[in-house]
């Protein structure tokens, strides 16, 4: 093995993050020391960077924290624990962290050689001896438990993937075909992992089902997490393009739903009703029986895609929404009359596939507010209104000359003021607190529309809209 400096600190960068260690302590220098006693206080020093460790034996787990109290990185300021581990010469390893912890582990040689740095490291031993493991937080915030997991990686020539039974194997410039048989029906998450091609996924199944994955498990590995039904399945493990070489890790487990485990791909949904789907590329239809006059609030909520809530009704009732519930869920809320209402949830692009929660609930207003959504305002009231995506009209008539005020305040949504008659038309988005509105205009006698509306036609909630005016002089132009 090749030998490091025994003055050196050895720093690998890893994309942002670092891992660092003292490689050997200061030795006095001598003016009359030779070059082999140089060289016998060299491998003295690397020798001993191994004494003192901590065993990992290859196989087992073991679990350490990061902690402030842990050796410093003084060159990013991330804390690291080491490890010694004996491996036999030819073994193909891999190291891996499970856990809280964001971080990076990195494998060197008792000559302090770099070997291999990565949260997932892997590396081929080319002589049998101790090596040092160092696990290290991904930067100077990174603490927390974690798991170190290690296996001997044996490449398999199998074409059969099996439930819950990694396996390893080689990729040429080709693509390899694997045979998945799914005994029960179920929830399955299928992953294709390399550190050193960009992975692609292809899944094809009875009845015609067909998913195909790029990078959705991150750094370039593919994942397809979906709905299999029982029967024979065909996995086929590539690149992009058909251009890349190496190792490669595909996995298929299953995966647990939340609540009661059921699906809810069709049928009904009412008032203070909570259901789980699975959207796959297909638009799902719910049912929504409505019984009593009032306010609703429908959300679709999910960490797999980007939710999209329509919902139609009676009179051509048409609502839609893609973000408002916040992180890419969907929520409509709004005043619905009694009636049959058609719901579908689906996503607001792509062909993405995951598992959704859609739960509906009445929506109470404050205390003492009543909705007034239409019809006459006056000076010096104060009324409140819902906004659901249209543009709420009222109608407001001066009698003599006035500086008109409207303030629209919202915490639901970005509020946006119109006015207009008599031949002057006015707007406002910001012009109040924060994105709340206000108009502040002179007016003659006669009749005006105001129209409440968010600067968006995604957002809905509640509002209030405050009116004032003050007698003043003002003479019709010419």
């Amino acid at each position: 093995m090749a030998k490091s400096s025994p003055l050196a600190l050895v720093l690998v960068a890893v994309g942002g993050a670092v891992v660092g260690f003292l490689a050997a302590q200061t030795i006095s220098a001598d003016a009359s020391s030779s070059s082999s006693d140089a060289q016998t206080a060299e491998q003295t020093t690397t020798a001993d960077a191994l004494v003192g460790l901590d065993n990992v034996t290859l196989g087992e787990r073991m679990r350490g924290e990061i902690t402030s109290g842990d050796l410093l990185n003084g060159n990013d300021g991330s804390r690291y624990d080491r490890y010694v581990i004996h491996l036999e010469e030819g073994d193909l390893v891999e190291f891996s962290l499970r856990g809280a912890l964001n971080g990076i582990v990195a494998l060197y040689d008792d000559q302090l050689q770099l070997l291999s740095n990565a949260p997932t490291a892997r590396h081929r031993a080319e002589q049998a001896g101790d090596y040092m493991v160092v696990v290290s937080g991904a930067d100077s915030s990174s603490y927390g438990p974690y798991t170190l997991n290690s296996r001997v990686v044996e490449i398999s020539d199998s074409d059969v993937l099996t439930v819950d039974a990694p396996l390893d194997s080689w990729l040429d410039n080709t693509s390899r075909a694997f045979t998945l048989t799914i005994e029960e029906a179920g929830m399955y998450q299928l992953e294709m992992r390399s550190d050193e091609f960009d992975a692609y996924l292809e899944l094809e199944g009875p009845n015609g089902y067909y998913r195909e994955d790029d990078d959705s498990a991150g750094n370039l590995d593919a994942r397809i997490s979906d709905f299999l039904a029982p029967g024979d399945y065909t996995v086929t493990a590539r690149t992009p393009y058909n251009e890349g070489s190496g190792l490669f890790t595909l996995s298929v487990e299953p995966r647990e739903l939340p609540g009661d485990g059921e699906l809810r791909n069709d049928g009904s949904i009412a008032p203070n009703d909570s259901l789980n789907g699975w959207y796959s590329g297909q638009d799902l239809t719910y049912q929504v029986e409505v019984e009593e006059a009032g306010m609703y609030q429908i959300d679709m909520g999910s960490s797999d895609v980007d939710a999209y809530l329509v919902l139609e009704g009676p009179n051509g009732y048409y609502r839609e929404d893609d973000d408002s519930g916040g992180n890419l869920d969907a929520r409509i809320a709004d005043f619905l009359e009694p009636g049959t209402y058609q719901l579908t949830a689906r996503t607001a692009y792509g062909s993405d596939s995951g598992l959704f929660t859609i739960t509906m609930a009445p929506h109470h207003l404050p205390e003492g507010v009543e909705l007034r959504n239409e019809g006459a305002i006056t000076p010096d009231e104060t009324i409140s209104g819902w906004f659901n995506g249209e543009p709420l009209v009222y109608e407001l008539e001066l009698d003599e000359s006035s500086l008109v005020t409207l303030d629209m305040r919202s915490s639901d949504f970005d509020a946006y003021l119109e006015l207009e008659g008599e031949g002057v038309a006015y707007s406002d988005d910001d012009g109040g607190s924060g994105t709340d509105a206000r108009l502040q205009q002179q007016l003659l006698p006669g009749s005006y529309r105001v129209l409440a509306r968010g600067f968006s036609a995604q957002g809905s909630g509640l509002f209030e809209l405050e009116v004032s005016a003050e007698p003043t002089q003002m003479q019709p132009s010419m």
